[in-house]
């Protein structure tokens, strides 16, 4: 689905993940993930408002690995295939 912009073109949906907090407000949105000379650049927005780029650098990303259990996976793969709601409770 395309939005249109003032001058009558359309334009294509962005793309983003949001991640919430348990109160279910936006605490980031990721608007992109890309290849970096330092790691790995992931862009996007705190809070709706500060714009953030950020670098995974490999350390960080082999010590983000320990947080990966059997148990975590399994969530993961139920996640990917649950028709769960895109906005953490709220409308689609």
């Amino acid at each position: 689905m395309t939005s249109p912009t003032p001058n009558g073109a359309s334009k294509a949906p962005r793309k983003s993940v949001k991640l919430f907090t348990l109160d279910k407000t936006i605490l980031m949105d990721v608007a992109s993930v890309a290849p970096h000379e330092q790691g790995i650049l992931i862009e996007g927005k705190v809070m709706g408002t500060m714009p953030m780029k950020v670098v995974l650098k490999p350390d960080e990303l082999r010590a983000a690995l320990k947080f990966v259990t059997p148990g975590l996976i399994w969530k993961i793969l139920k996640m990917l295939f649950s028709r769960g709601k895109s906005n953490a409770g709220g409308k689609r």
